[in-house]
């Protein structure tokens, strides 16, 4: 599961000042402790999946600053295919959420798939934390997932908005979101390998040693395996850096560990 978290958004989200930005920092607070175990719930966990959502939830709440559209909603009165069959249903169910929820009609569908009173109380769909659990469903329901793998924003989008409305716009996001990921495998590489190849000296004390000292043992030196780098280990480690051609400092670092291994 890739560490995503309210860091991770504002390097993908635009910077905003003022009233904006204050929004902006209570979405992305709110939905920071809860993103990546809902998105892996979701099957959202590769690279490429990731991008493309945040790519598009992105663009869709203008950049994690609302989670409601700024229109009406009037312009949906009537709308039999959105199941706006009563007066006033345009306004009352407008488009919220991550994803924008519009419409009598996939507001029930929605909250009786999430166990969520969506129709009833169409208002707590603009909540951050059930917004995101709104927009994975959609993302789930409408198996976008696929187009994510084959990196097709194109159809990514189609499937997400219905055309290709700001199209240009969620590139840049994807663009923004990939170089983050692409961060994230690089610290986790570099921390994987200084892990495996510690720094160790006399005076250190840890299964890295016991390690060491196991190694040592197979290349013909006669030791104990005891976790501690004591002046026996030291001067086995001497007399193996010799023998390897390598500086005999009795310092097991990145040199000395790769010839251990070979």
């Amino acid at each position: 599961m890739y560490p995503i978290d309210g860091d991770f958004i504002l390097k993908i989200a635009p910077r905003f000042w003022g009233a904006r930005a204050a929004a902006q920092s209570a979405i992305v607070a709110a939905v920071s402790p809860i993103l990546a175990p809902t998105l892996d719930e979701y099957d959202i966990g590769s690279r490429l999946r990731i991008a493309h959502f945040m790519a598009q939830v992105t663009h869709e709440c203008a950049g994690f600053r609302t989670t409601e559209e700024f229109a009406s909603g009037s312009a949906y009165e009537g709308r039999t295919d959105l199941g706006n069959t009563k007066r006033g249903d345009g306004v009352r169910y407008k488009g919220r959420g991550l994803l924008q929820l519009t419409g009598r009609a996939n507001y029930r569908r929605l909250g009786e798939r999430l166990g969520l009173p969506l129709e009833d109380e169409p208002e707590i769909a603009a909540d951050p934390a059930i917004s995101l659990r709104i927009a994975c469903e959609y993302w789930h329901e409408r198996r976008i997932n696929p187009a994510c793998d084959g990196d097709d924003l194109v159809k990514v989008t189609r499937l997400v908005n219905g055309g290709l409305n700001g199209l240009e716009d969620r590139r840049n996001f994807l663009k923004r979101a990939k170089a983050a990921l692409a961060e994230m495998d690089a610290v986790a590489v570099g921390l994987s390998a200084r892990a495996a190849t510690p720094v160790l000296r006399r005076g250190s004390s840890d299964e890295a040693v016991g390690e060491l000292q196991s190694l040592l043992r197979g290349k013909g030196y006669a030791l104990a395996i005891d976790n501690e780098f004591g002046a026996a280990t030291e001067l086995a480690l001497f007399l193996f850096q010799r023998e390897a051609g390598l500086a005999p400092d009795g310092i097991a670092g990145r040199k000395t560990w790769s010839a251990l291994r070979a």
